[in-house]
């Protein structure tokens, strides 16, 4: 027999990368400042180290949020782009010592100076007693490839911490675009929440989609511009006992709304989405 989606007892405040509107993200200010504002959630990005270790990060490489090219100038990758090269700087290729070493705040403001990239043990820590946490399984067949299972990865440190068990903050729901990462993960952990990320890039979910998406997930994070172009999404994949959480409201892209307070509550109240993701949870209307 399938187990039921996870009812959502009421909207769910995701902060996307923590308070990232107005703090760097992915550090302990983003996810102070958005458990202060409210979030139900914190959501970190996950990927690896070279020594074996999640930290939050978005990206696979570093040189966007840290100032890794002037600290290890000589460690980037010289990769093909645009008819030119580029150089990038891959989480996996630094020690975790090597990362927490780099400002990642800075690139964002002067008041943010000295950030430091969280792990996801310290992220967990944070969040205990306070709210649940929405990590995403980033890249996990690059992870893969050289021997890191980021799921056994996710869950150890899960175990480890504590968090989930009775009496901690509680809810712990993992997201990927990644389906064998989701399956993975169901086969290790039945009973852990997950959400199937869905671009709009990819394949808009049909009806015939949404039965085989619950064998491996309890819900769907669809970008916003697909349930703009198709709001039905949300009533079929309900009626498949799947949650909605749709992703990314920000305050300087409300889109053809009057700002983004208004575009949440259309989302939230008109279609009815079970929570969603946003850079301002300050501005989420409860």
């Amino acid at each position: 027999m399938r187990k039921s989606a996870p009812p959502a007892r009421r909207k769910w405040l995701i902060a996307h990368r923590g308070a990232s509107a107005y703090a760097p993200e992915h550090t302990t200010e983003s996810y102070r400042l958005a458990i202060e504002q409210g979030a139900d959630f914190i959501e970190p990005d996950l990927q690896v180290t070279r020594d074996g270790v999640l930290v939050c990060v978005h990206d696979v490489t570093l040189e966007r949020t840290t100032d890794v090219r002037e600290r290890f100038p000589e460690r980037g990758r010289d990769e093909p782009e645009d008819g030119g090269s580029t150089r990038r700087w891959y989480v996996q290729d630094f020690s975790l010592d090597e990362i927490r070493s780099l400002d990642a705040g800075s690139w964002f403001g002067e008041a943010s100076l000295g950030a430091r990239v969280p792990t996801f043990a310290e992220a967990l820590r944070l969040a205990w007693g306070k709210v649940g946490v929405f990590p995403e399984t980033k890249a996990p067949e690059l992870y893969e490839s050289i021997g890191f299972s980021m799921e056994e990865l996710l869950l150890e440190d899960l175990v480890r911490e504590g968090f989930g068990e009775s009496g901690g903050a509680g809810k712990v729901v993992v997201q990927s675009f990644s389906p064998a990462s989701l399956r993975r993960l169901s086969e290790r952990a039945p009973d852990l929440t997950r959400i199937l990320l869905i671009d709009a890039a990819g394949t808009t979910p049909a009806p015939a989609d949404l039965p085989r998406i619950r064998e491996l997930a309890h819900g769907i994070g669809p970008s916003k511009h697909i349930l703009h172009a198709d709001p039905g999404i949300v009533s079929l994949a309900h009626d498949a006992g799947l949650l909605v959480m749709p992703w990314t409201f920000q305050a300087d892209r409300p889109g053809r709304f009057a700002n983004v307070t208004v575009e949440m509550s259309y989302f939230l109240y008109d279609l009815d989405v079970d929570g969603l993701f946003t850079n301002n949870p300050d501005l989420f209307p409860r």
